[in-house]
This record gives structure tokens, C-alpha cells and sequence, in this order.
């Protein structure tokens, strides 16, 4: 019995990372149904916002992969899609965001942060290379090493 219970508990939990597009929105042609996935993956849910609007089950999104298919029916290509899709929503809608002059500072940062860092760990490193540590000796034991020295 508790055998039959965990195979089914495994089972549930394999179905959940399946996709939020719902049958009644599939196309029948195999090829636009594949390209309306594929655009789908790239496009961000402004809902859930770390989900593509392939898997998420927001009404937007649902939306959304309506209007990708509409758009791949009436003749679109791929690129045309995704540029009617931004022209409406912007840059954000996108997972990956393109490369541009808007978008710069957004690729740029990374490399740039990573720069600062090493920059600034060999301006650290130079400045206190070398540079004694503890605190100076006393008299006495100034004279306690001078007299060891000299043995």
C-alpha cells in the first residue's frame, strides 16, 4: 500500500514542470505549433516575471501565446513576432534581452564589476604588501633580542 502511495506521489510530481499552454491553444500545424513554442520560451510573463509565457499560467500570458499564434497564422515571421510583441511591451518582455544602445549598461555591468574588483584587489594588495604587522618592539625587549644576537 504505501508502495502504490509513493509510486503516485512520484507520479503527480513528475507532471509538474509541464508546460501552462493549454491543448485548445495548440495549432494544428506541427511547424507553426513548434515555432510558437520556440517564441514563446523567449518572451518573459509580466505577471510572474521570471517565467517565460510558455509555462506560466497567468492570464496575460495566455494572452500573449494567444496573440504569437494569430500572428504566426497570418504570416509573420519569427523576427516579426517578437518585434510586434516588443514594439507593444518593450524590452522587458523579452528573456534575453537584445544587445542595443539601450541595453548596454545591462551587458556592460557584469564585465565591467568584474574589472572594478581586480582592480581594486591589486591596488589593495600593493598598498599592504610588505608593510610590517604587530606593533613595535619595546626597550626591553629590544634589548632581550640584542643580547640573544649576540650569543
Amino acid at each position: 500500500m504505501i508502495r502504490r502511495l509513493l509510486l503516485a506521489i512520484m507520479l503527480l510530481g513528475l507532471s509538474v514542470p509541464a508546460f501552462a499552454v493549454n491543448p485548445d491553444e495548440m495549432l494544428a500545424d506541427p511547424a507553426l505549433e513548434s515555432r510558437a513554442r520556440a517564441i514563446s520560451a523567449e518572451l518573459r510573463c509580466m505577471v510572474c516575471q521570471n517565467q517565460s509565457i510558455d509555462d506560466s499560467n497567468a492570464e496575460l500570458a495566455k494572452d500573449l501565446r494567444l496573440l504569437v499564434r494569430k500572428r504566426l497564422t497570418d504570416g509573420d515571421s519569427d523576427q516579426q513576432v517578437m518585434n510586434y510583441i516588443v514594439s507593444r511591451y518593450g524590452e522587458f518582455v523579452l528573456l534575453k534581452p537584445r544587445f542595443g544602445t539601450k541595453t548596454v549598461l545591462l551587458w556592460g555591468a557584469p564585465i565591467l564589476l568584474a574589472l572594478l574588483g581586480a582592480l581594486s584587489l591589486v591596488v589593495f594588495a600593493r598598498r599592504y604588501a610588505g608593510q610590517p604587522t604587530g606593533s613595535p618592539l619595546t626597550t626591553d625587549e629590544r634589548a632581550r633580542l640584542d643580547e640573544l644576537l649576540k650569543k
